[in-house]
């Protein structure tokens, strides 16, 4: 479950990060560019994380108690695979628009 989210992440990650020059046009030290994609990589995720809270917190919890009632469980892991199913679908569904784009099919 919490795999496929990370593969949306590294996906999305990837795709928008942007080759690091350092002074004079060349090539940062791979090594740099290595800890910035992992940085933008952990920074996306815990908007992820930050973004599902709010949503699955909204529509699950009607008041706040010490536990959670089973329903409420419930209605949560239900909200966080659809969450997941949903950033899946439309990373996957961008990256196939991307590729075709770039073959020039479909133009």
């Amino acid at each position: 479950m919490s795999h496929g989210l990370l593969n949306a992440v590294t996906s999305t990650s990837r795709e928008g990060m942007a080759d690091f020059t350092g002074s004079g046009g060349q090539a940062a030290d791979p090594q740099i560019q290595r800890l910035i994609e992992i940085e933008t990589q952990k920074a996306r995720f815990q908007a992820l994380v930050h973004n599902l809270t709010g949503i699955c917190w909204e529509k699950c919890i009607d008041r706040p108690a010490a536990r959670l009632d089973s329903r409420t469980e419930t209605c949560i892991v239900n909200c966080v695979e659809r969450f997941i199913d949903t950033s899946n679908f439309v990373v996957n569904r961008l990256s196939d628009v991307s590729k075709r784009s770039s073959s020039g099919i479909g133009n």
